[in-house]
């Protein structure tokens, strides 16, 4: 599902979805109570009820993507679908790095250490083999340990809480950079940004890197540590591209260098 759902084009059904929700025009406060009622309600009114494929559970303007397991779908609100991630003039190396990496990471959801667990119709049933099993969680140990050595203000990351995540952002970036190689192969060389003396191939993963550019106060880096089921952003970019044996080779990292220890994993 992308963009926005159907109903927001008909005034009608739009009306329909929202009847029931009382508006203040003079206290934000007053609306968001209102809204968290009327959230509550809708809810309510839906046990019992046939599940609704078709149901977003983000807002178009959202900059976030996900994947639903119960619904085997993935969802790319409007927001997200705009630069740093996608802009229609970009070079193709960077819509690549960015959606694409997006693209590829919540694909990998359906396969990581959660969504596994759920087949193609979104039943929650095993269907893997106990070979596929045991080697999942074998290459899946060698990535919580990767990431269970990194660290923010001292305090480090917790490698099983993050462990859907890094497998979905390691595998998203394997998947997009292929995609983009088969894009060359199809369509040729794209001409190359002046002045930024990268070759293509090194501006997808720098199209990768700086969507994550962020700052946060101590106080929040330990939040996103203790809450956060991704790794902080730092290291969504230093783990994955560490995995990464493309990124190794476009930029000359020798073995055994921070970016290219010669021990990657690889669940994907």
């Amino acid at each position: 599902m992308i963009g926005f759902p159907e109903f927001i084009l008909d005034p009608k059904e739009l009306d329909d979805v929202y009847d029931g929700y009382e508006v203040s025009y003079d206290s934000f406060f007053m609306n968001m109570l209102n809204f968290y009622n009327f959230s509550s309600r809708v809810m309510a009114d839906q046990l019992r009820k046939t599940p609704n494929k078709d149901q977003w559970s983000m807002t178009p303007p959202t900059v976030n993507a996900y994947y639903m397991p119960t619904k085997n779908g993935i969802v790319f609100p409007a927001g997200i679908l705009q630069a740093p991630f996608y802009a229609h003039d970009h070079p193709k190396a960077l819509n690549f790095g960015g959606i694409g990496v997006v693209m590829g990471h919540e694909l990998t959801h359906a396969f990581d250490d959660q969504g596994r667990e759920y087949d193609k119709e979104g039943n929650l049933r095993p269907w893997w083999q106990n070979s596929s099993v045991e080697a999942f969680r074998q290459r899946t140990e060698c990535m919580t340990d990767q990431y269970s050595r990194y660290t923010v203000n001292g305090e480090h990351v917790n490698g099983k809480q993050t462990l859907g995540e890094n497998i979905a952002d390691n595998g998203g970036l394997k998947a997009a950079y292929n995609a983009y190689r088969s894009w060359v192969q199809k369509n040729g060389e794209e001409k190359r940004l002046p002045a930024v003396n990268l070759t293509n191939d090194q501006l997808f993963f720098v199209g990768f890197a700086q969507v994550w550019c962020s700052v946060r106060t101590p106080e929040s880096a330990h939040e996103g540590l203790v809450t956060d089921p991704h790794s902080p952003p730092r290291y969504r970019v230093i783990g994955t591209l560490a995995n990464s044996p493309d990124f190794s080779r476009h930029f000359n990292c020798p073995v055994g260098t921070p970016m290219n220890t010669g021990g990657r994993c690889e669940v994907w």
